[in-house]
């Protein structure tokens, strides 16, 4: 129960100086756990509000038990300054920190500025209100339509073709476009007006 509560303490003391963790005492029938290592399922979730924390036991870390904990944190996060409409790029100046608990919060929710600003809105977000993942967006650098570059490489070779963009799509994010021969593949988008496949 120490480890564990140490262990969220430190993964959650970035966010916030206020921390209040609740464990819930696992199962008295257990065997106890030698050598303790805790660790998150989900590592890439902040741990706030109700988590799942899973803990390795014995000299080898064969044996893997769950417990449940709750945390709450109070600290800042970001809302939307102003009314906002769908297909904003985000700046600094619309949106502006709160404070409350963090455990409140969903487990989408954008807690910092960096997660934010840079974004483009997907839909309206109201004055006030936090902004969740599905919110927002990389801003697109091609657009259902456009005229689109495609580069194929692989070890030895490169070819480049020419098509148009089946759907929209931001820096990372695979889409279908349509090549001249109304051949359609999917492709990574690399840069403003061009997708990659890899091989």
């Amino acid at each position: 129960m120490q480890d564990i509560q140490q262990f969220l303490h430190q993964r959650a003391r970035t966010l916030g100086d206020d921390i209040m963790i609740e464990v819930r005492p696992p199962s008295p029938h257990l065997p106890a756990c030698v050598n303790p290592e805790p660790f998150l399922p989900d590592a890439d979730r902040s741990p706030l509000g109700r988590v799942t924390v899973g803990v390795r036991c014995g000299s080898q870390h064969r044996q893997v038990r769950y417990v449940q904990a709750k945390v709450d944190v109070i600290g800042q996060y970001v809302v939307a300054a102003e009314d906002i409409s769908r297909g904003t790029r985000l700046t600094k100046g619309l949106v502006r920190k709160q404070s409350g608990n963090l455990g409140d919060l969903s487990s989408r929710t954008l807690i910092t500025v960096e997660e934010v600003v840079g974004k483009e809105a997907r839909r309206p977000i109201r004055r006030g209100s936090s902004f969740q993942q599905q919110d927002v967006r990389a801003p697109l650098l091609i657009r259902r339509g456009d005229a689109v570059t495609v580069m194929a490489q692989g070890k030895g070779f490169r070819v480049t073709r020419e098509g148009k963009a089946m759907e929209d799509g931001s820096q990372g994010e695979t889409i279908r476009v349509r090549l001249a021969r109304r051949e359609i593949l999917n492709a990574r988008v690399v840069g403003e007006g061009r997708l990659a496949i890899g091989f």
